[in-house]
């Protein structure tokens, strides 16, 4: 699977060059065979190093590696994918909060959209 298409790659950069913005996730990886997720923010000049909110066990804000993640490989002959389905709705800091106080991304995910379906 392309894990960034060229539109994703533009918004990601675009957002990159204004940094100090509580931007909205434009993009969503997994494992789809356990743990990981990671969604994405902003991309740098160097169309590598992606910022965003990355959950290995724990949520955490910072910094990960396109290419890194491009070269996972899991059992089966499966890697790390891209949501298509994924519309981050949030900002970023409100995806971290929701995350630490679920114990997740993939909990945050259930909790934010359920929250919005009770409106």
């Amino acid at each position: 699977m392309i894990l960034l298409t060229d539109e994703l790659r533009e918004q990601l950069l675009a957002n990159g060059r204004q940094r100090d913005s509580d931007h909205v996730p434009v993009v969503k990886f997994f494992n789809p065979l356990g743990e990981g997720v990671w969604l994405a923010t902003e991309l740098d000049a160097d169309g590598d190093t992606l910022y965003g909110l990355a959950d290995i066990g724990e949520p955490e804000l910072g910094s990960f590696s396109l290419r890194e993640m491009s070269s996972i490989s899991l059992p089966f002959g499966v890697g790390i994918e891209r949501d298509i389905l994924f519309s981050g709705d949030f900002p970023i800091s409100v995806w971290a909060e929701a995350a630490r106080q679920a114990g997740g991304i993939r909990a945050a995910e259930c909790v934010l959209y359920a929250a919005i379906r009770s409106r």
